[in-house]
């Protein structure tokens, strides 16, 4: 690699590490890079001119001798829109570097088919209203979805989105277009996604192998390995709520098959088991479960104990199979878990090796309903990160919009 080619990664290894921390001293950069105290200050130089971090001392430092300077993203300035598709409710946020929430707006969406250009016209109008709102000098430089199906890598086309019946859908490509901002919107699948977001800045923070159940209507999986999404050989890998835990009398799954990990333990499951009639649904119903059973309701406390233990069984296929250092339950699972807890571990003691179980950390998400929409924050920053300098020499939005892409 040329010298021009170096301080290209350097600068994009520098900005990734302030963006992935938050901020971080001169002293600490350089250690963390393996660079020397000149070359930290040449590229910091050169991302301050380009207005993607600011330096400033240290609020409370109380260590002798000269402090060294803190280097701090600009979340005002730099900034990206992120969208997340859920089953019951649209979300549209504005991200700023360093990972930060600044703004963000909900829209239900109901239980209705196949519906791209309502999801498409409600976030383009929510992200049109976010963009307006945000500061003027800032830049937008990218935009990135999650939705709850198969993504087709490198074209932002939902393949399949079973809960609703989306087959084939160019959400991507649609969605920028209705925005017209000249952004390309990347899409990735939810729970790949919470997984990213879980091990960069949630309860799996510096881990190198996590596994993220995310709990919806079904059950959607992430896989960090080696510190790397793994994504299958054609882009649709770990599909875990379609793993076969019940194959005798399981319940139908809306893949086609029987006896699914989400169809044994999602949310008409859970309903079911409990005794609910077939017009509830959604979270508030899935916590009034959990609730009722820690109240004592007979029903409700059989039904967490039929969910536990098949998630339980699939839990402990995962940890064999992947010796992850952390299983984290997000989305519906984030609510599960808890009353769970004990029917989930007791098939992890019965059923995984042991090597593979002495290490492994079980809990809920730290970063809530917005693990999903981080995680398409992230995607949006990706093309940033791999290389800062060009793309604020030529945001996105100054050319032709297309179609959304995928990767890391």
């Amino acid at each position: 690699m040329d010298r021009d080619g170096i301080r290209r990664r350097n600068v994009a290894a520098l900005l990734r590490s302030v963006h992935l921390s938050g901020g971080m001293s001169r002293a600490g950069l350089a250690r963390e890079l393996g660079l020397n105290r000149s070359t930290i200050l040449a590229l910091t130089a050169e991302l301050t001119e380009a207005g993607l971090i600011r330096e400033e001392l240290p609020r409370d430092s109380h260590q002798q001798g000269r402090p060294s300077l803190v280097v701090l993203p600009e979340s005002e300035r730099i900034q990206v829109l992120a969208f997340d598709v859920a089953v019951d409710h649209l979300v549209a946020a504005r991200i700023g570097l360093g990972g930060v929430v600044l703004d963000r707006v909900v829209a239900p969406r109901a239980r209705a088919g196949p519906d791209l250009e309502y999801v498409v016209d409600v976030l383009a109008r929510l992200g049109r209203q976010l963009h307006r709102a945000a500061p003027p000098a800032s830049i937008c430089v990218g935009a990135g979805a999650s939705y709850c199906g198969m993504i087709e890598p490198g074209g932002g086309t939902v393949r399949f989105g079973p809960d609703l019946g989306w087959v084939d859908q160019e959400f991507g490509a649609e969605l920028s277009r209705a925005l017209g901002l000249g952004l390309p919107v990347r899409v990735g699948n939810e729970a790949h996604l919470g997984a990213v977001a879980e091990q960069r800045r949630g309860a799996g923070a510096g881990l190198r192998n996590l596994i993220y159940l995310h709990g919806d209507v079904g059950v959607g999986g992430g896989i960090i390995a080696g510190g790397k999404l793994l994504d299958g050989e054609t882009g649709y890998g770990c599909e875990v709520g379609h793993i076969v835990v019940n194959p005798v009398d399981g319940r139908p799954c809306g893949c086609g098959s029987r006896g699914c990990l989400e169809a044994e333990v999602g949310e008409r499951a859970l309903l079911d088991a409990a005794g609910r009639p077939a017009d509830l649904f959604g979270r508030e119903a899935v916590r009034a479960v959990v609730d009722d059973a820690g109240r004592g309701d007979p029903a409700a406390r059989d039904a967490l104990r039929r969910i536990g233990d098949w998630l339980g069984i699939g839990v402990a296929n995962l940890i064999n199979l992947f010796n992850p250092g952390m299983v984290v339950f997000g989305g519906m699972l984030r609510d599960v878990y808890p009353a769970v807890a004990a029917e989930v571990r007791g098939r992890i003691v019965s059923h995984v090796l042991p090597v593979a179980r002495e290490r492994v950390r079980l809990g809920v998400s730290a970063l809530g309903d917005d693990a999903t929409l981080i995680g398409a924050g992230e995607l949006a920053f990706a093309p940033l990160l791999d290389d800062p300098l060009a793309v604020v020499a030529a945001p996105p939005g100054a050319g032709q919009a297309s179609a959304g892409t995928r990767g890391w």
